[in-house]
């Protein structure tokens, strides 16, 4: 494969949403389970609620090989997951209890800041190159659009994850643990990292 002929844009393309929600969830669809439980009900809520617009996505020979999420003061790529869009598809106490779990993940950004909401690459195309380049391309995406900084949140058991976030200069600005939710939501620490754009070229 030559890495040259991937491409790399903003946005989410219709004919592509459909893969995007599974490479999402094939990715994220653990944590996810905790709050849904039904493969086929992730799937229709997140296509139903992905907001194209706040994605980067990486294409390559027609097909969608890598998606970067993220949110800004004024949505973001999960952020049409609402409450009563979840009490409206689970009912009353799936879609209170989905609500309550979304809400331990939820990471609002401050006025100047975007949030990393998640990068997916293809099993076939990891090791590549193409989650640095598509990390890369947020920070370009924020960084003309006049963000300060740019965050996210890494979980402890994801280290490869968070030397990526290093190598490309972000810092750890609060590390928090909660050894009590590891049987539920599989992790038992996270790390907030930043990374400022204030003064770069």
């Amino acid at each position: 494969m030559n890495t040259n002929e991937i491409i790399y844009q903003k946005g989410l393309p219709e004919k592509h949403k459909s893969n995007a929600v599974r490479l999402y969830d094939d990715a994220f669809g653990a944590k996810f389970s905790v709050a849904v439980r039904s493969y086929e009900k992730r799937i229709f809520l997140l296509n139903s609620c992905f907001m194209p617009e706040y994605a980067i996505v990486a294409i390559y020979d027609g097909k969608l090989i890598g998606i970067a999420g993220f949110h800004t003061p004024n949505g973001s790529l999960t952020g049409g997951i609402t409450y009563r869009h979840l009490i409206s598809q689970l009912g009353f106490i799936k879609g209170n209890w989905a609500a309550l779990i979304f809400s331990l993940y939820d990471r609002k950004p401050t006025p100047g800041e975007l949030v990393m909401d998640g990068i997916v690459v293809h099993s076939d195309f990891r090791g590549k190159g193409v989650g640095s380049r598509l990390l890369e391309e947020v920070v370009t995406y924020a960084k003309e659009n006049e963000f300060n900084r740019v965050r996210l949140d890494v979980i402890d058991i994801n280290p490869k994850a968070k030397k990526l976030y290093k190598r490309k200069g972000f810092k750890a600005v609060k590390s928090e643990y909660f050894p009590y939710l590891r049987w539920l939501l599989g992790f038992s620490g996270s790390t907030t990292m930043e990374l400022n754009l204030e003064n770069t070229a």
